[in-house]
C-alpha cells in the first residue's frame, strides 16, 4: 500500500472517531457503553497491531514507551538528519536503504498515529459515558 493510501486511510479514520464521538452525546447509555467497550477493544487491537509490526517499529515502539515526547523529539531529530545525509549521498546503494529507511519511518508514523486516534476515541467515548453518569447521579440526587 502506498503512503499517500496510508495517509488517507489514516485521514478517514480521524473522521469516523469524530462521527462516533458526536453521535455519542445523544445515545442512549446503553449503546454509550456498548461504543465505549468496542473503542477499548479496537484500542488493543491497534496497539497490539503497532507491537506486532516490524523489529525496528515494535523496537521504536517500546522505546516510546519510556518517555514519548523524548523518543519523538529524538526520532524528528534522526529523520531529519537522513534527510540531511541523503541529499549528499550519490551511491545508489546508500540511497536505495536510505528510500527504504523513509518509508519504514513514514509507515510507522502513520500507524503509531492511527493507534492514537483509537486511543483518542476510546478516551473521549469514556469521557461522554462519565459525563451522562455524572449528569444522572445529578439529575437523581436533586
Amino acid at each position: 500500500m502506498a503512503l499517500s493510501d496510508d495517509l488517507m486511510r489514516l485521514s478517514q479514520r480521524a473522521k469516523e472517531a469524530e462521527d462516533r464521538v458526536a453521535a455519542a452525546k445523544t445515545q442512549a447509555r446503553d449503546k454509550l457503553e456498548q461504543d465505549v467497550e468496542e473503542a477499548r477493544q479496537n484500542t488493543q487491537t491497534a496497539a497490539d497491531k503497532l507491537r506486532s509490526g516490524t523489529t525496528a517499529a515494535a523496537d521504536r515502539a517500546k522505546s516510546w514507551n519510556d518517555d514519548i515526547q523524548q523518543s519523538w523529539s529524538r526520532h524528528l531529530t534522526e529523520v531529519r538528519e537522513k534527510v540531511e545525509a541523503r541529499k549528499a549521498a550519490h551511491d545508489a546503494k546508500v540511497a536505495e536503504r536510505d528510500a527504504e529507511d523513509a518509508d519504514s519511518d513514514a509507515e510507522f508514523a502513520i500507524d503509531f498515529a492511527y493507534s492514537a486516534i483509537e486511543n483518542a476515541e476510546y478516551a473521549v467515548l469514556d469521557a461522554v459515558l462519565a459525563r451522562a453518569d455524572a449528569d444522572l447521579a445529578e439529575k437523581a440526587a436533586g
